[in-house]
């Protein structure tokens, strides 16, 4: 028989204690504390919309050019919704980005990098309109920060992290998230079509954009000149578009404005281009993989 110790397999990191931006947490990190940078030696990192267009725009790559060479998709539940994560160096689970000197980019670090050793969830209660925000510890073995004689509030760390920011900007598309995981199988599995147009408007900010200018886009929706302009400008406004957006085409919920009779219009179009490919035509690549909201609000 084993002298070692019996493994717990249900053994998990996080501390299950609710906390609110009130509750009081005891950690720091610094370069001076023996097991700097060993959390990002062992990464599993999901990335959020805005995570993505900070970092690509760090490395000076199109959002395309990210994509495939620092991450790999994953499914975020049972139907496959399609999710991101941080590709690691070689095959081991040591974060890219990662220096003798630390991380090479911690201006623009991801969402889950500021949080930790803290982690953030949302859920919506039973009948509730609104998504509630929570907050827990993550301690892992190999963490030393929480030994550290520093206390502050949650709200007074997520402020010193910088993640402010972020979670503002990805709001929107955490509560795409949270429709979705809490609809269930009542909305059935999504089509592959509204998989490909949420990936695009989740994590393809320069892809999206070129959607938003497409003739197909200008057809069925009615931007006026100020906000095409600002989402052709500012990247953080088109993630909170691209939320939105999908908000509109997956769930109903009719932010943007529609043109009149553009259904119609919709329906007819897809027509001819369907008549069109069957006849071997060219269609805009566009226009073929999008034809604006259906009548019961899903794509």
């Amino acid at each position: 028989m084993s002298d070692a110790p019996e493994q717990n397999p249900y053994a998990t990191p996080i501390m299950p204690v609710k906390l609110s931006l009130d509750d009081t947490i005891q950690f720091n990190c610094h370069k001076g504390i023996a097991c700097f940078n060993k959390c990002c030696q062992q990464i599993d990192l999901t990335l959020a919309p805005y995570d993505i267009v900070r970092l690509k725009n760090r490395l000076g790559l199109s959002t395309r050019e990210f994509l495939a060479q620092y991450t790999v998709p994953f499914g975020m539940d049972g139907q496959e919704m399609p999710g991101i994560k941080m590709r690691t160096k070689d095959e081991s689970t040591v974060c890219p980005l990662l220096t003798e000197a630390g991380c090479s980019v911690y201006e623009d670090r991801p969402t889950a990098c500021r949080y930790y050793a803290l982690g953030q969830m949302a859920m919506r209660k039973m009948g509730s309109p609104t998504d509630e925000e929570m907050y827990f510890i993550v301690k892992e073995d190999h963490c030393l920060g929480h030994n550290e004689p520093r206390t502050l509030t949650v709200g007074e760390y997520r402020k010193e992290q910088g993640v402010e920011e972020y979670d503002e900007i990805n709001r929107g598309w955490r509560q795409v998230i949270l429709k979705k995981r809490s609809s269930g199988p009542t909305v059935g599995k999504p089509s592959t079509r509204s998989y490909q147009l949420f990936f695009m408007a989740s994590y393809d900010m320069d892809t999206f954009l070129e959607f938003i200018l497409s003739e197909g886009f200008s057809e069925v929706y009615d931007l006026d000149a100020a906000t095409l302009e600002l989402l052709m400008t500012d990247e953080a406004e088109r993630v909170k578009f691209g939320a939105r957006f999908l908000k509109q085409v997956l769930f109903g919920e009719l932010t943007i404005p529609v043109k009149r009779d553009a259904i119609e219009k919709r329906v007819e179009k897809r027509r001819t281009e369907i008549a069109a490919r069957q006849a071997g035509e060219k269609t805009s690549d566009f226009d073929a993989r999008y034809d604006g909201p259906a009548e019961d609000g899903n794509i």
